[in-house]
């Protein structure tokens, strides 16, 4: 099965924190390679494990994913700029 996912990637402090928003699936690393290495394996692990315990399908339905054709479609993201006071 092929997913494509977003990845949002960050500095904080001395290391780099690598975000799936679509399966709310988080890691680290000192460098941006190892966050998103990183990333990918936490991802890897979290889909095994739903698969594992049956519950794959559920999950991906849960988290606004569809399914057609045979494909699993992840849900839109959407990236927007905001103007706030403080």
């Amino acid at each position: 099965m092929k997913l494509f996912l977003t990845s949002k990637i960050w500095k904080e402090g001395k290391h780099y924190v690598a975000y799936n928003p679509e399966l709310e699936v988080a890691s680290q690393g000192k460098t941006l390679e190892e966050a998103k290495k990183m990333l990918k394996e936490a991802i890897g692990l979290f889909i095994e494990t739903a698969k594992k315990f049956g519950t794959l399908n559920q999950v991906l339905r849960e988290n606004g994913f569809v399914k057609k054709e045979k494909k699993w479609l992840a849900p839109t993201i959407l990236i927007s700029s905001l103007e706030m006071k403080a």
